[in-house]
């Protein structure tokens, strides 16, 4: 059965009937295509295309396919054009001659802007569920290790200490940012197409507002034109999704290096890790590589979307075919790094011992020291110079700033109070960054409680802002 072909009278090229076919992509359309052709049963019935009867021979047609396909996408056929085609072709056996009507009014174009809109929301709730997730997996880490101190690096140098806790929450920023993104992106999709026809809208009276509420969108689109060809909301969940698998990669680099034995300071859980067929003492962080890796997915995607769109005149046109499978391939690959990367944070354990040791490289101190300066009268700029010259000596001999004498001291600095300096440890720096967004272990606890609740209002599908919770 195909939905056109009138005017035709040779049979299409076997080998470009192959090419042009979508079935074994946009088959996972199917449960939105049911419901978007239910929508549609109920707007032909209110414009007196149906007869009562012929309606609910339909809906009860679509109950059943929509039985059959609630576990997942119908298999692959061989000869099924697209989706439309093979729901078209069960209403036909499952409803007789009333599932002829339905093209009434009624596009390809449109039936496939409206079932990705539909599918993608239908894939919302797993989505937030792998952000809370991982949100909420970093806020345990935190809470857990607000108090563990290790080297914040910039430029990849060591520069001052932080806790180990405000470095997980970092992330949890990022995510919390991208959650906002998706948010948005999923605001804009909430409008049904339905009632656009192939480009110029529907002759018939169907009532489009009424349909759009039936399948749960807010609103509906206001041009036609646009409403066929519109992909943008397609772009914008891809680049939302692109943009967390970049912070995923960094997470993971991150976290790549402190499990190494250069840095020693986390272990891996084994369920996260695998070994080197040759080499027997070989743990390797191919969950995180992998992460890592993944993200050029979702860019790719991206980027391929993009290139699709840039040159297509309106209004559909078949190159529009090509975005589900780039937007299916997104989705599936940020879901899949969400719920990893939460199992590797929820199994990876701390060496406290080897953050200390690291954390007590002295010349972490080096602005605290500027501090003390400040405090007894002296400039910044003049305190930064006497600071970067005891590093210099200090490195220069081979001691530690807490060695030198008090004299030598105050042959660089005059004003500096050996006996602050020489209190001054990792964890009495820490404790003075005790503001909004500091590293101080209170301020720590403070955001992982607000992360932990953010995580909860995600999963529950509620707004952040209306949860109480705001992103960075």
């Amino acid at each position: 059965m195909k939905l056109w072909g009138g005017r035709f009278e040779g049979a299409t090229d076997a080998g470009f009937e192959a090419f042009s076919g979508s079935f074994g992509v946009d088959r996972r359309l199917a449960a939105a295509e049911v419901a978007g052709t239910r929508a549609h049963v109920n707007g032909l019935a209110r414009a007196g295309v149906l007869s009562a009867a012929e309606a609910e021979a339909l809906r009860r047609a679509l109950d059943q396919l929509a039985a059959a396909v609630a576990p997942g996408p119908p298999a692959d056929a061989p000869g099924i054009e697209d989706v439309h085609t093979w729901v078209a072709e069960r209403l036909l056996s499952l409803a007789g001659e009333a599932a002829r009507k339905l093209q009434t009014g009624r596009s390809r174009n449109e039936q496939v802007a409206l079932d990705l809109r539909l599918y993608l929301k239908s894939a919302r709730p797993g989505l937030d569920a792998g952000l809370g997730g991982l949100l909420a997996a970093l806020a345990r880490f935190a809470e857990a290790h607000a108090e563990v101190l290790i080297p914040g690096f910039t430029h990849l140098q060591r520069a001052q200490p932080v806790s180990l806790g405000h470095h997980a929450l970092a992330y949890a920023e990022m995510l919390l940012r991208d959650a906002g993104r998706i948010a948005d992106a999923y605001r804009r999709m909430d409008v049904s197409p339905l009632g656009s026809g192939a480009l110029a809208g529907s002759a018939w009276p169907t009532d489009r507002e009424a349909a759009a509420r039936e399948m749960g969108f807010a609103g509906v689109t206001q041009n036609s034109l646009d409403a066929v060809s519109d992909r943008d909301f397609a772009v914008e969940l891809v680049f939302a999704l692109s943009l967390l698998g970049v912070h995923l990669s960094r997470w993971a680099e991150d976290w790549i290096l402190y499990s190494s034995s250069e840095f020693g300071w986390l272990k891996l859980g084994d369920a996260y890790a695998t070994g080197s067929s040759l080499m027997p003492q070989k743990k390797n962080p191919d969950a995180l590589e992998l992460i890592r890796g993944r993200s050029a997915r979702g860019i790719g995607a991206l980027q391929a979307l993009l290139v699709l769109l840039k040159g297509v005149p309106l209004a559909y046109n078949r190159d529009l075919q090509e975005d589900k499978a780039l937007v299916f391939e997104a989705l599936d690959n940020a879901v899949a790094c969400l719920e990893i990367a939460a199992g590797v944070v929820a199994t990876t354990e701390v060496d406290a011992a080897a953050c200390a040791r690291a954390s007590g490289d002295g010349a972490l101190l080096a602005t605290d020291v500027a501090d003390l300066l400040v405090a007894a009268g002296v400039d910044f700029h003049a305190a930064h110079q006497q600071v970067g010259a005891l590093v210099a000596a200090a490195i220069a001999q081979g001691r530690a700033l807490r060695a030198f004498t008090d004299a030598e001291l105050r042959a660089i600095a005059p004003q500096l109070d050996p006996a602050a300096l020489r209190s001054l440890t990792p964890a009495t720096a820490l404790a003075r960054r005790d503001c909004i967004g500091g590293t101080a272990a209170g301020q720590v606890k403070t955001q992982a409680a607000r992360v932990r609740s953010a995580a909860g209002c995600i999963r529950e599908g509620k707004d952040l802002a209306s949860g109480g919770v705001a992103g960075g």
